[in-house]
């Protein structure tokens, strides 16, 4: 089976695909001063949950914007499963030319979740990729990545508004009763919750403008994605898994170039 590892600054998403299916999926906190060994047995598991253990791995890609972690989960992979991973990284082969001004500066994650999408849902799109930062990836009608937005989290905005101000608080980070708010929690609400949900629809209209494409497709993965995606017409589709797919296609793509070299 093959294990797919996308390391994000806030959580470290595993799956592990059968050749047919996500046997399952697990989620657990980014820290990035946990030993290899920690991970393995936290890993280790969940394997076990299912009755999995690591012989079970027969093959490991991995997209990290960690590089601390990047060290750290390739050397739990050689130790305990005896697999080298696939790092997404300058020169792997992806399927999608990546037409930015500098590609090496294009963090793998957005390039994965591009893969997925061009090859699942087709072009032009948009990703909406709801992190600890909200990144939007466009693909032209050729499938190409021509760039994207980078956006603070929802998150990261609130924990900020906190932090830097003297009279507010932590409030849950759910839509209020109306845009106008009559009361701290609301106001804050208001502006947090709603004027995310401003920017999703602004941001994709001002993009399909862009294209000069206004029936682009609209995907949005990420764990808040089906919360925001309640409240706002602007996204199409959800795919939890979408970084996971695009992993396994990159993996499926090297291994084919390396079987046939």
């Amino acid at each position: 089976m093959l294990l797919a590892i996308d390391v994000g600054n806030t959580n470290i998403h595993f799956g592990l695909y059968d050749g047919q299916m996500w046997r399952n999926t697990w989620r657990a906190r980014t820290a990035p001063l946990k030993m290899g060994d920690e991970y393995a047995v936290l890993l280790r598991s969940f394997f076990a949950e299912d009755g999995l253990t690591f012989d079970d791995v027969n093959a490991i890609v991995m997209a990290s914007v960690v590089p601390a972690l990047t060290a750290t989960l390739t050397q739990m992979s050689e130790r305990y499963m005896k697999r080298i991973p696939l790092n997404i990284e300058p020169g792997v082969k992806t399927g999608i030319r990546v037409l930015i001004d500098n590609p090496r500066e294009v963090g793998p994650d957005r390039v994965v979740n591009a893969i997925a999408v061009k090859k699942l849902y087709g072009a032009p799109a948009i990703v909406i990729d709801f992190g600890t930062a909200t990144t939007y990836d466009v693909l032209n009608a050729e499938g190409d990545y021509i760039g994207g937005a980078i956006a603070p989290g929802i998150g990261m905005a609130h924990d900020a508004l906190v932090s830097r101000t003297a009279r507010l608080y932590n409030v849950d980070l759910i839509p209020p009763p109306s845009a106008i708010g009559h009361n701290t929690v609301h106001a804050m609400q208001s502006g947090l919750f709603l004027g995310y949900i401003a920017m999703i629809e602004g941001l994709v209209a001002r993009i399909r403008a862009d294209l000069q494409a206004p029936d682009t497709r609209v995907i949005a993965t990420g764990g808040l994605a089906p919360l925001f995606a309640e409240h706002t017409q602007a996204i199409e589709e959800i795919a939890p898994n979408l970084t996971l797919d695009g992993l396994r296609l990159i993996w499926e793509i090297n291994e084919q170039v390396s079987y046939e070299g």
